[in-house]
């Protein structure tokens, strides 16, 4: 009887090897099973989710950048500002193509019918309800802090935790993902904001401003975040992040 498992070419037997050095003949010897990872390979298997929440996180984001591509689409023929509507108007598509890369992530993880998992995280609609409320001409500083102040910041950080905690392993396609939406969202974050400070210049601005951002920040933080409770994680008794 044979010592190799079954299926394992038996050396001499129509299998020819070069000769491996001294140092190499361990991992070699046909024999030695190669392991797993590279040893300069450091990823660990297990994340901080299951596929299911995932999945639910997903096709909450998913949900929220087609909003926003649809407000900022919407806002061009309202605001009166040139190059605020060019903004307005790159930045719309750079969320459109958001949600479409997060849906075609929803079949590879759990579901064939992406819009079943397509859905607000909790208290998100009435978030983006009062997020897309300002319709004047007159309020652009609203629509903008909404945006640039409050839920592009929200947004990276969800992103950033969801990228930095999910199983490198498992879920490389979306830690992929996340990383080219995070590039457009730094991006578009930074030109907002530059934008805002260009238009805010008296102390009845910097109030309205303030104002408003106050009254989203306690929408969005009374549904826990773009994902909904624990889009950040939650700490358990004993210190430990889920």
């Amino acid at each position: 009887s044979s010592d190799l498992p079954r299926g394992r070419a038996r050396p001499g037997r129509g299998l020819t090897r070069r000769a491996a050095p001294a140092e190499n003949a361990a991992m070699a010897d046909g024999r030695t099973p190669r392991p797993a990872f590279a040893p300069w390979d450091r990823r660990t298997l297990p994340g901080l989710f299951d596929v299911e929440e995932s999945a639910r996180r997903v096709g909450a984001y998913a949900w929220l950048e087609m909003r926003l591509f649809e407000a900022l689409g919407g806002w061009i023929a309202t605001v009166p500002e040139l190059d605020v509507k060019l903004v307005l108007g790159r930045h719309c598509y750079h969320h459109a193509w958001h949600a479409e890369q997060f849906q075609q992530r929803l079949p590879e993880l759990r579901e064939m019918n992406p819009d079943r998992l397509t859905l607000p995280a909790a208290g998100i609609e009435a978030f983006a309800a009062a997020l897309t409320e300002p319709e004047g001409p007159d309020r652009t500083i609203e629509k903008l802090v909404g945006v640039f102040r409050v839920l592009l910041p929200r947004k990276v950080a969800a992103y950033t935790y969801h990228r930095n905690g999910t199983s490198t392993i498992t879920d490389a396609p979306t830690i992929r993902t996340l990383d080219f939406v995070l590039q457009d969202e730094i991006a578009d974050w930074r030109e907002g904001e530059m934008l805002l400070q260009s238009l805010i210049s008296t102390p009845a601005e910097v109030e309205r401003a303030a104002r408003r951002a106050a009254e989203l920040e306690a929408i969005i933080t009374a549904a826990g975040g773009v994902a909904g409770p624990g889009t950040l994680g939650t700490v358990t008794d004993e210190g430990v992040v889920q």
